[in-house]
């Protein structure tokens, strides 16, 4: 399976990545975004995006109504952030965002999400 982390903390994206790569994935990384749309141009099918909200360039959500737009339906998208009102998790959801984690997350949090949305690690 193949995983996008898009978060403009470079951080993040370590942490993320390792857990993925643990898990059995293939993983990818972008700093925004606009950063992700291109990754995505480049390497084709993902079946996992981890995506942070706040970023420059091009935010969490406006990428994720953009790859909904754009017809990647099979996409699994989990919005990984620092917003926790009800209509931030609510919003992330109606662009189109399957689920939802807020930071600080741990690894087996990250886990339970993956084997809620079927895609249990190898």
């Amino acid at each position: 399976m193949r995983a996008l982390v898009v978060d403009d903390s470079k951080a993040i994206r370590v942490i993320l990545g390792r857990i993925l790569k643990e898990l059995g994935f293939e993983t990818f990384e972008a700093g925004d975004g606009r950063e992700a749309l291109d990754r995505l141009a480049e390497v084709g099918a993902i079946d996992l995006a981890l995506v942070d909200w706040n970023m420059p360039e091009m935010n969490g959500l406006d990428f994720v109504r953009s790859v909904r737009a754009d017809g990647y339906d099979d996409m699994t998208m989990i919005m990984v952030t620092t917003e926790t009102e009800t209509e931030q998790v609510v919003r992330a959801l109606a662009a189109g965002a399957n689920e939802y984690v807020m930071k600080p997350f741990s690894k087996d949090m990250l886990v339970e999400k993956l084997d809620l949305l079927g895609l249990t690690p190898a």
